[in-house]
């Protein structure tokens, strides 16, 4: 009996451990659902930067001379809660390979996310810890840290070259060089006859292009990471949850056996004691027809 308990007990447990990861996987479903919607938009407003930067520098190339490679810095943009796999595992492993291969120089590091802290906590090369978002809701909150971070950098080593490492969904991790901004549409011909009408001096509007630029890119970067992070929270706790269900039906079978096996030792010592009532019974009645014939004979 108490093995079968031990077992019923276990397996509630296991049911309110499902009934938590459940909802938490519906969670961060439905903030797939929220992001899907944000990416859209955030999607078509850097390519719109994109397209006008592009049309811009081919009329206006001077305003953006080439520059060499200066301190660089990565923005590292991990999780801040757990129950996703080996997300930040695999951007560390990213990292550590593009570390690699660019072996010059000395890197500069922004880790955002808790739980991507604790993996790189000992790298001397990290400057600024920053936390992550859990939800859409608190991005807002974290590009404002993000770009202090980079403004407090900008004034102790002067210019940056900047690139953000995140999760890009089904394309894997990305690398994307934020700063400087648009030298790859350097020396492009011309899409269009005649070049934009401008309220601003080049100089000043391609400034403010960039800064706007800078903004939508790094939010994209964020709600990319987030949205591919509840990809993975979703598809890690639905193993899980799988998992637990299965170990729930084991249990149930056990303990399915064990009652069994319960019922038969009862139904047994039913038997056992009817057999001794029966065998009671018949020593009784053997007892009785022996003293009515001593009486019958004695009479």
């Amino acid at each position: 009996m108490t093995r079968r308990q031990d077992l019923e007990h276990h397996r509630h447990s296991l049911g309110e451990i499902r009934e938590i990861m459940n909802s938490m996987k519906t969670l961060a479903y439905m903030e797939t659902r929220k992001l899907s919607r944000f990416l859209n938009a955030q999607h078509a407003a850097v390519r719109s930067i994109e397209e006008t930067a592009a049309d811009f520098l081919s009329f206006h190339p001077e305003t953006l001379p080439e520059v060499d490679e200066t301190t660089r810095v990565y923005l590292l943009i991990g999780t801040e809660r757990g129950f996703c796999g080996d997300f930040n595992q695999t951007l560390v492993r990213n990292l550590e390979a593009t570390l690699k291969t660019h072996p010059d120089g000395n890197p500069l590091l922004i880790a955002v996310g808790h739980k991507l802290h604790s993996l790189i906590e000992n790298n001397a090369r990290v400057t600024t810890r920053i936390d992550g978002a859990g939800v859409v809701e608190e991005i807002a909150g974290v590009l404002n840290q993000m770009v202090r971070a980079l403004s407090s950098l900008q004034e102790q080593h002067g210019m940056l070259t900047v690139y953000g490492l995140y999760h890009g969904g089904h394309d894997g991790i990305v690398m994307q060089k934020l700063l400087p901004s648009f030298q790859h549409y350097l020396h492009q011909p011309p899409r269009f006859p005649h070049p934009p009408v401008l309220n601003l001096s080049p100089t000043e509007f391609l400034r403010e292009l960039t800064e706007q630029y800078l903004f939508a890119a790094l939010h994209e970067m964020l709600y990319t990471s987030l949205m591919a992070e509840n990809h993975n929270r979703v598809a890690h706790l639905e193993g899980a949850v799988k998992h637990l269900d299965d170990k729930s039906d084991e249990l149930a079978r056990q303990c399915n056996a064990l009652r069994q096996e319960e019922i038969i030792e009862e139904i047994e010592v039913i038997l056992l004691s009817a057999g001794n009532i029966d065998e009671d019974w018949r020593q009784h009645k053997s007892l009785r027809t022996k003293n009515s014939v001593k009486a019958k004979t004695s009479g």
